[in-house]
């Protein structure tokens, strides 16, 4: 295997890490500490981790307890912060890594938070941010990923006449990539929403129509927002299967060129 080969490089990480930072107004609109769950990968140079398997001693490493420590008291500890949303949270958390390792040790930063409480009708609700230390501490910089999953969605749709009759459940999952740097701060609750309202009142005789109807909703929504997928999965349009589906994936940029503003 090539050391240019990214699956060369090692990692260290800590999944689903549980915490409860004060990170703005929760659902019902209060400020006050919600529960989310961390995940953290820290992409180290390639056989870097030699060394810690050579000599069996956790000092050659990144030490995971100390990371956890780390991410634990921006929450709990003396000197506990309160955070303006996920991705404040997030870069502290990317911060505390490269804090920990230095500059040379980690190639890049992954932090993904997921919240279930943020988004009422959704599963869960992840951000997730990817960064190098040149990026993040220098530049103030990261990509960002968010996930929407498992949004319920009611609205009439099908061709049949008894599926013109009553709405039918639609589960939504929606992927959005924001644009490089900070940009406005998406309010992803307030999209969801808009996309609940504005899908819930009108009906469609296709998932495919559905889906770029919620691309259109989430393209206008915000400037900051790059690329989307959205994937529905129809519970009862099958029988004999748990559901069917369409995803689609398209650029902000190119669905408004081609559809309009």
């Amino acid at each position: 295997m090539s050391s240019q080969d990214p699956l060369a490089h090692d990692t260290v990480f800590i999944n689903s890490l549980s915490t409860s930072p004060t990170i703005g107004k929760d659902w019902w609109g209060r400020v006050r500490p919600q529960p989310l769950s961390i995940t953290v990968h820290l992409h180290l140079q390639a056989e870097y981790l030699n060394e810690a398997g050579a000599t069996d001693d956790v000092r050659d490493s990144v030490h995971y307890g100390e990371l956890c420590k780390g991410v634990m008291d921006l929450v709990y500890g003396p000197n506990a912060q309160e955070f303006d949303g996920l991705r404040d949270f997030a870069r502290a958390v990317a911060k505390t890594a490269f804090a920990l390792t230095g500059v040379v040790a980690v190639q890049r930063a992954v932090v993904a938070v997921k919240s279930e409480k943020l988004i009422p009708l959704a599963g869960e609700f992840i951000l997730e941010i990817s960064t190098s230390y040149t990026e993040e501490v220098i530049e103030g910089t990261e990509s960002v990923r968010v996930t929407i999953k498992d949004l319920v969605l009611s609205t009439i749709i099908g061709v049949n006449p008894p599926e013109r009759e009553a709405k039918q459940r639609v589960i939504t999952t929606i992927f959005v990539h924001e644009k490089p740097g900070h940009g406005v701060p998406v309010d992803y609750a307030a999209l969801s929403s808009v996309i609940s309202n504005d899908i819930g009142s009108s009906s469609y005789l296709t998932l495919e129509k559905f889906v770029l109807e919620t691309i259109r909703i989430i393209c206008r929504f915000s400037e900051t927002i790059d690329v989307v997928t959205v994937k529905v999965e129809k519970p009862s349009a099958l029988s004999f299967a748990q559901t069917a589906g369409v995803q689609i994936t398209r650029s902000r940029a190119a669905f408004l060129a081609q559809h309009g503003q």
